[in-house]
C-alpha cells in the first residue's frame, strides 16, 4: 500500500511527508519535595530510541535545568541546547546516548544551594562573611548533594532504564553549578565518575570584592582539592573558562586547580582536561557552543 501511495504521489507531483526525526523526549516534574531544600523541579530528556527498546542508559545530571532545553523556560532567552549537544556527541561515535536529568535552580536560593559547603566551612573569615551576604541564608549544598546522590538518583534508577554505576553517572554545571559539580565529584566519588565544571565561579563571590585577597581564595581551593582529589581510578573531570565578562577573572584560580591535578598524578588529556576559550563570555550561548566538545571528551566511551 505504501509503495502504491508513493508512486501515486510521484505521478501527481506531490512529495510524500518524511518521517519525523526522533530527537528524544522531554518530561517535566514540578514541585519535587527534597528534605531541607526548596521545592525542586526537573526536566528529563530521554534519548532517541529510549521508548522503542529495552536498552539501559548512562545518566548525566545537570544543574540549572531551566536553561538546558527550552528557551521559554530560560532566564536570559538562551539555552545550553543540551539535547542537541548530546545528539552531536553521539553522532560522532565517541559517546553513548545518555539520559539527562536537568535540575532547575531554585530562584534566589541558587547560590546557597550550589556553593560547596565544605569549601564554605574552610573559607577565610572575610570571604565567609561575603558568602553569607551573597547567600542570604544557610548554605545548603550539602543537603542538595545528599538529595541528588541519594533520593533523586534512587528514584531515577528505579523509574528509568539506567546503568546506575559510578562509571555511568556524570554531573555537569556552569558558574556556581561548575563549583557544585566539582563538589559532587570530590565528595561523592563512589557515585559520580565524571564531572564537567564549566566556567566555574572560583572567586565564589563578586571577583572584584576579593581582588586584594585572592591569594587566600586560591589557597582555599588548592587545599580543598588536595584534601579530596585522590587518585583518578578511572574517573574523569573537565574544567574550562572563557576570557571575557565574568570569565576574565578565572584564570589565576584555574591555574592553581590545574596544578593540583598535575601534582596529584592525574594525566591531562586522559583523566582531566582544562581548556581556555579566547573571547568566550560567561553566558549560555558560549557554553552551548562548546558543549558538544565537553560531552565528546567527558562522556567518551572507555577504550
Amino acid at each position: 500500500m505504501f509503495r502504491l501511495l508513493a508512486a501515486l504521489a510521484a505521478l501527481i507531483g506531490f512529495a510524500m511527508p518524511l518521517a519525523a526525526e526522533d530527537t528524544g523526549r522531554l518530561i517535566e516534574y514540578r514541585d519535587v519535595a527534597a528534605a531541607g531544600l526548596p521545592a525542586q523541579r526537573l526536566s528529563i530528556w530521554l534519548p532517541p530510541g529510549y521508548d522503542a527498546s529495552d536498552a539501559r542508559y548512562p545518566v548525566l545530571y545537570m544543574h540549572d535545568g531551566h536553561n538546558l532545553f527550552d528557551v521559554k523556560n530560560s532566564n536570559f532567552n538562551k539555552i545550553w541546547a543540551a539535547d542537541t549537544a548530546m545528539l552531536a556527541a553521539v553522532k560522532s561515535g565517541k559517546v553513548e546516548p545518555h539520559i539527562i536529568i536537568g535540575i532547575w535552580a531554585p530562584g534566589n536560593d541558587r547560590y546557597r544551594q550550589y556553593l560547596p559547603r565544605s569549601a564554605y566551612d574552610a573559607a577565610p573569615p572575610a570571604l565567609k562573611a561575603q558568602m553569607d551576604a551573597a547567600g542570604g541564608g544557610e548554605i545548603i549544598s550539602d543537603r542538595y548533594l545528599a538529595w541528588i546522590a541519594g533520593p533523586l538518583k534512587s528514584w531515577v534508577d528505579a523509574s528509568f532504564r539506567t546503568r546506575p554505576g559510578r562509571d555511568d553517572t556524570a554531573i555537569v554545571g556552569s558558574s556556581m553549578g561548575g563549583l557544585m559539580s566539582c563538589y559532587a565529584f570530590l565528595e561523592r566519588p563512589e557515585v559520580f565518575g565524571r564531572a564537567g565544571c564549566v566556567s566555574s565561579h572560583w572567586p565564589a563571590v563578586d571577583p572584584r570584592a576579593v581582588a586584594g585577597e585572592d591569594s587566600g581564595v586560591r589557597q582555599m581551593w588548592d587545599a580543598w582539592f588536595a584534601a579530596r582529589l585522590g587518585q583518578p581510578d578511572g574517573r574523569r573531570v573537565w574544567l574550562d573558562h572563557g576570557t571575557a565578562t565574568l570569565d576574565q577573572f578565572y584564570a589565576p584560580y584555574q591555574q592553581v586547580v590545574d596544578a593540583r591535578f598535575t601534582s596529584a598524578g592525574w594525566q591531562k588529556g586522559r583523566d582531566w582536561e582544562s581548556k581556555v576559550y579566547e573571547g568566550a563570555e560567561h553566558e549560555e550561548n558560549a557554553w552551548a557552543a562548546r558543549l558538544p566538545e565537553v560531552f565528546g571528551w567527558l562522556l567518551a566511551k572507555r577504550p
